[in-house]
């Protein structure tokens, strides 16, 4: 954005006359880091903001909003617009503020189509910003005014997002519902095959793919690419590889999924959706690190392009998810400290709230630990990852975790405890004993390692 640049070198110059540095300009309600970014026009900041940082520097705010675009500030739709460029570039925190003030005064006016297209906006912010409750719940609400068709809020993108935050959030169940009501609802209204519709299809197969129902992923998947090339549409087709190209490394078909993951490579190369393509990188490299070549120099090379473009576009989830396949790379080369480095930032990332990708970076962790010789440390990870995969209902996933526990336990001599992890695999798999009465696992630590620290009790 020429302009962007402009004004950062602009604001850079000014800066430097008054001798004030990054963090001073900052000031307590802005970081240097996005001084940093500002000077680099790699961020569009807000009107308001502008004001702040003139003020700061001493000059008059004109002299750097006449940089903006002109009209941009002067009706609801330039705001909007720039809201949705800001948080294209990566600043979810502004295009937070953004949309948040223009549905204000939208409702203050009774402009309903504006305030629902900046509520949508919000949703869309604080998902960016991993905020997923909060996301959840603004689009939860969102449904309820979406449409089908050309409306103003489309149904079946807001299902899309909001199936997005269920997953991340581990609840399966939710997202498989929702997605499975609005695709039969649309179906029944005669409204697919079309581009959302494709992405929700899409966003089905990965769904039951994470709760380990290959057969019904797959089913799906064809579906999606059938649907995909009779509208068509190169990005609808590109998601439906990506996701068709996951459930074939999940079913173990690893030269298959790579197949798939660099077609959609090559149709999302073709776009300008930064973000996605980074979020494809990372899902790509996974995958190269278990093939039979294991490639981990170009997989590391895919994993390095993807946080360089995440660390301006990606939300904090796809950040997260990029780290722990650095750590894994890392776990691949022998370099347990650098792989623990890379797992503990991801679980910074993801803070409290993402059960599932936290579950999986739990596992990473311990690999590490274990080969660092931290026994103890390891067990109680793989535990907690179990009961969490448990929890989002990731059954396959969570009886992998138990089974290395298992594998873990039995390697440090205790066989007994072992033998119960086995069980617990076993049970995640649908194996159950015909022969002798059932017993409880002998973990009196159940419910707190599916907290983990400062949750509460589950009811």
């Amino acid at each position: 954005m020429a302009e962007s640049q402009a004004l950062g070198s602009r604001i850079r110059r000014l800066r430097r006359e008054a001798g004030l540095s990054q963090m001073d300009l900052a000031g307590e309600n802005l970081s240097p880091s996005y001084i940093s970014l500002l000077e680099a026009g790699k961020r569009t900041p807000s009107p308001e903001v502008l004001e702040q940082i003139a003020a700061r520097l001493g000059c008059g705010s004109e002299y750097l909003l006449e940089l903006l675009e002109p009209e941009r500030h002067d009706t609801p739709q330039t705001e909007l617009r720039y809201a949705e460029i800001t948080l294209r570039n990566g600043d979810p925190e502004t295009a937070l503020a953004t949309y948040t003030a223009v549905r204000d005064k939208a409702a203050a006016a009774g402009q309903d189509g504006v305030r629902l297209t900046a509520e949508y906006g919000v949703a869309q912010a604080l998902e960016h910003a991993g905020r997923l409750e909060e996301a959840a719940d603004h689009y939860q609400a969102l449904l309820d005014h979406a449409g089908y068709g050309q409306s103003l809020i489309p149904r079946l993108a807001v299902a899309v997002a909001l199936c997005r935050c269920y997953r991340e959030t581990g609840d399966l169940a939710h997202a498989i519902d929702l997605a499975t009501t609005t695709l039969e609802e649309a179906r029944r209204l005669r409204l697919t095959p079309t581009v959302l519709g494709v992405e929700l299809l899409a966003t089905l197969v990965g769904l039951h793919c994470e709760r380990g129902d290959l057969h019904r992923a797959a089913a799906l998947a064809r579906t999606a690419i059938a649907e995909a090339e009779g509208i068509k549409d190169r990005k609808a087709l590109g998601a439906a590889y990506w996701n068709a190209g996951v459930v074939a490394h999940r079913d173990g078909a690893t030269a298959d999924a790579l197949l798939l993951l660099e077609r959609a490579l090559a149709i999302y190369s073709e776009g300008d959706d930064a973000r996605a393509l980074s979020r494809l990188r990372n899902a790509y490299a996974s995958v190269l690190m278990q093939s039979d070549t294991g490639d981990l120099a170009e997989a590391k090379s895919q994993l390095t392009r993807s946080a360089e473009t995440l660390a301006d576009h990606g939300s904090t989830v796809d950040m997260a998810y990029c780290e722990t396949a650095l750590a894994r790379a890392c776990l691949l080369e022998s370099d347990p400290r650098q792989a623990e480095r890379h797992a503990r930032r991801a679980l910074e990332l993801l803070g409290t709230g993402h059960r599932l990708e936290t579950a999986r970076t739990l596992l990473v962790l311990a690999g590490a630990q274990l080969q660092l010789g931290d026994d103890a440390a390891a067990e109680a990870g793989c535990e907690r990852a179990a009961l969490l995969l448990e929890a989002s209902e990731a059954d396959r996933q969570a009886a992998s975790a138990w089974n290395d526990l298992g594998e873990l336990l039995e390697r440090s001599g205790r066989t007994e405890r072992a033998l119960w992890a086995y069980r617990e695999s076993l049970r995640c798999l649908g194996q159950r004993g015909s022969l002798l009465p059932a017993t409880d696992a002998p973990s009196a630590t159940r419910a707190a390692a599916v907290r983990g620290p400062g949750e509460r009790d589950r009811p």
